[in-house]
């Protein structure tokens, strides 16, 4: 990031621009350019919440089918549709993410938090992002999509390979990602085929094989591509919350202290943490038509980059936007984005979030950052957040 004349030059494209510190930036923006254009790559990035919301709301100006990541073509999964492709795919695969199944989840979601949790408690230090916050998640959309306890590992590999390409300026990143989803295609081929062969409905790769809505079935390409973004919306993005929250209350020890004493503030910490952290940097959106946002005109075939992150410390709707606080409410955050493509898996996300962090509180109860920082971040234009997040706390005995 550069100044040239007081007006911002960010590349919008670089992974380095989001793992380091975006917020003044798109507060400059928010203030001076909502409708950034990033000139070099010839790209608009869209500041401000009420932007955000329209723009996420307007499907039939601001198209997804022309690839929700910018410069890149769009793939055979729901992200990258409209409606009614996008309405088809969105009915199949919410059979595996109804109100009801996520809450019959609490049980197995307190378990597996306790199994993790146990992996570290005797130990007396670990590294909260890798031990810990990629785990829980992980674990959880594994179970849903049947694999094998053997192959988690693999499944967190390819995920993280696969999302490091989005913008880290290592030309090895985009060789690990094509490596990563090769590999991938080749463990689900005969899953895919197998859940087809026996009619099996019981995890969510079943439900999605053996559905049919108005006649028609994914295709093997469909079903790749869709069990993928069910594990890369489940496992990066609560992971990110999860380690960035648990940071965002070690560095804001008053905020820790109130939670500790009160555990029934949770649920609005968990808004607070999801709006603190907004993992997911940004969805591109490609205009159908000539249009004025505000005083910019935008032509046919522009890409817009929506900054959730930005929207949500919008002074103009959160009051004190850039202080963190677990009783913020309102808290009208779009960490999970809004309108058609909503996340699916926010009620499990949330879930997972509360779960794991009271199971902390009380387990750990003297967990705390072991050093001062910097923590890294991935260098990433898409979903970004902590690499590393040394913590140490007194040994406690494991429950299982």
């Amino acid at each position: 990031m550069t100044s040239v004349s007081d007006r911002l030059v960010i590349d919008l494209m670089s992974g380095e621009f989001y793992a380091g510190d975006p917020y003044p930036a798109w507060e400059w923006m928010r203030r001076n350019e909502p409708i950034y254009h990033d000139r070099e790559n010839n790209i608009w990035g869209v500041a401000r919440y009420a932007d955000v919301r329209a723009l996420s709301l307007d499907t039939s100006t601001f198209s997804n089918a022309e690839g929700a990541r910018p410069k890149f073509y769009p793939m055979p999964m729901m992200i990258d549709s409209d409606a009614p492709v996008h309405t088809r795919r969105r009915k199949l695969v919410s059979a595996g993410f109804t109100p009801r199944s996520i809450a019959a989840m609490a049980e197995h979601v307190r378990r597996v938090c306790d199994e993790v949790i146990d992996g570290v408690c005797e130990r007396g230090s670990c590294d909260f992002v890798h031990d810990v916050a990629a785990l829980l998640p992980l674990i959880m959309i594994a179970d849903m999509l049947g694999v094998d306890v053997e192959h988690r590992p693999h499944m967190l590999r390819w995920s993280d390979d696969m999302m490091r390409s989005q913008g880290d300026p290592d030309p090895a990143a985009m060789e690990g990602s094509s490596i990563a989803f090769q590999e991938y295609s080749e463990y689900m081929a005969p899953v895919i085929e197998e859940r087809r062969r026996t009619g099996r409905v019981d995890d969510v790769i079943g439900i999605l094989v053996n559905a049919e809505i108005d006649g028609d079935r994914l295709s093997d390409d469909d079903l790749l591509f869709e069990t993928l973004l069910i594990l890369i919306g489940g496992d990066e993005t609560t992971r990110h919350v999860l380690s960035g929250g648990m940071l965002a209350l070690q560095q804001h020890p008053d905020q820790l202290a109130a939670l500790r004493a009160d555990a029934s503030r949770m649920p609005r910490a968990v808004e607070e943490m999801l709006r603190w952290v907004s993992p997911i940097q940004d969805m591109n959106r490609t205009v159908q038509k000539d249009v004025m946002i505000g005083d910019v005109a935008l032509t046919e075939g522009d890409q817009l980059l929506l900054f959730y992150p930005s929207a949500n410390r919008d002074e103009d709707v959160f009051e004190n936007a850039s202080t963190f606080d677990i009783d913020r409410d309102p808290n009208p955050h779009i960490a999970f984005g809004l309108g058609a493509h909503f996340c699916l898996g926010n009620q499990l996300a949330r879930l997972e979030l509360k779960i794991m962090f009271e199971r902390l509180l009380e387990r750990l109860p003297d967990l705390r950052l072991d050093g001062d920082g910097p923590f890294p971040k991935r260098p990433s234009n898409f979903v970004c957040g902590l690499e590393s997040l040394p913590v140490v706390f007194t040994p406690t005995p494991k429950v299982f």
